[in-house]
């Protein structure tokens, strides 16, 4: 016998949880499915952009409580030595998803989520219904489906080879904590910037052919992180926390559907922007408050079609061309010459700088409105 839900939520990270908590505020049964315990770390850049501050806010997350970082500035700097400041335009803040995802779970929980920590083995689509399978043999049923499930899962059918693996690790390690450092080195990018505790986050994006020959992430970093001297001078002084870095590969940039299927895709799963951009966290988010806002709609008017377009069209005119944007800067900064006069001429041209961040940045996204579904 099936357990009825009124939304089905697979994967409980940044997207997985915003969406849950929304749609349990107003009134739904939302089942999300977790394989993984609360809390724990994730391969991630951990710095948010306060255009999702106040929206966060208003579904009742303490985000001063979580005592993150407050970050105002950047700082780009290459292997060639060069480097360049300058303001962030909305500026962010710096927190661990070891403790966002918590705290977001705890809250959700609260509202009315019913959180199951288990993988779904499969979904099936039957006379405009989900059927959704997990490992422990249950089945929900439920109109609709989001999949907030991440980079790289299982049931994503499109899975393609990609060349780009991500490592991450946490510091103690002298280090303004109003800024993130975006360092370029042969083959990638690492950007490093405060959490919570004073704690440092380091996360790098590097070609797999580059991380290859050497045989674990500490050997890769003292012979080509190093040859950054920002970077080289930051590890010779930092203190590891984690007893070894974590690591995800195949992590892909490649566009991918918005809705596949009749599920809806939110967050990293609906598409990534380059690390570099730092940017990611804010996009998760937003997606999910995108994909909530379009299903309280869809349970006014029950059209699927209505509902699959309306946040279709919403997920373009909000990222489409941020992910375009990441793609050029990307780019840019993996060709020695052209970052190199990048950060010749950009002195030159006030506020450069700020403007190509906005291209990758969105502006203060509105509070959530929440009424009780009936």
């Amino acid at each position: 016998m099936s357990t009825r839900s009124d939304i089905i939520i697979i994967g409980g990270g940044l997207a997985g949880l915003t969406a849950g908590l929304h749609l349990a505020r107003q009134g739904f049964r939302v089942d999300l499915f977790e394989k993984h315990a609360y809390p724990h770390h994730k391969v991630c850049g951990e710095y948010i952009s306060n255009e999702v501050r106040p929206y966060l806010e208003s579904l009742g997350l303490p985000i001063e409580g979580l005592k993150p970082s407050t970050i105002s500035n950047f700082l780009l700097t290459t292997a060639s030595g060069h480097q360049l400041e300058s303001s962030l335009p909305l500026g962010g803040f710096g927190l661990s998803r070891y403790r966002l995802d918590q705290a977001l779970a705890e809250l959700a929980r609260t509202a009315g989520l019913q959180l199951h920590q288990e993988s779904v083995t499969d979904i099936q689509f039957r006379r405009d219904q989900f059927h959704v399978s997990t490992q422990h043999e249950e089945e929900y049923e439920s109109p609709l489906v989001i999949a907030a499930y991440g980079k790289r899962s299982g049931l994503d059918k499109q899975l393609l080879p990609s060349p780009w693996m991500a490592v991450k690790a946490h510091y103690q390690a002298h280090f303004p904590d109003d800024l993130i450092a975006l360092n370029t080195f042969p083959g990638g990018y690492c950007g490093l910037s405060q959490v919570e505790n004073k704690v440092v986050n380091a996360c790098y994006l590097v070609k797999t052919q580059t991380f290859k020959p050497y045989r674990n992430p500490e050997e890769f970093q003292a012979a080509v992180l190093a040859k950054n001297p920002f970077l080289k001078s930051f590890f010779s002084r930092a203190t590891p926390v984690f007893d070894k870095p974590m690591a995800i590969s195949q992590v892909s940039f490649a566009a991918k559907p918005t809705v596949e299927n009749h599920i809806l895709r939110c967050g990293d799963t609906a598409g990534l922007i380059h690390p570099l951009c730092g940017n990611g966290m804010a996009m998760a988010i937003h997606s999910a408050k995108l994909a909530a806002e379009a299903i309280t709609e869809y349970h006014q008017h029950k059209n699927r079609t209505q509902l699959e377009d309306q946040y279709t069209k919403a997920w373009r005119e909000q990222f489409s061309l941020r992910l375009k944007a990441g793609r050029v800067v990307q780019q840019v900064l993996q060709q020695p010459g052209l970052s190199s006069l990048l950060l010749k001429i950009a002195p030159l041209i006030p506020g450069l700088i700020p403007k190509v961040i906005r291209q990758t940045h969105g502006p203060l996204i509105q509070p959530a409105y929440v009424t009780q579904y009936s």
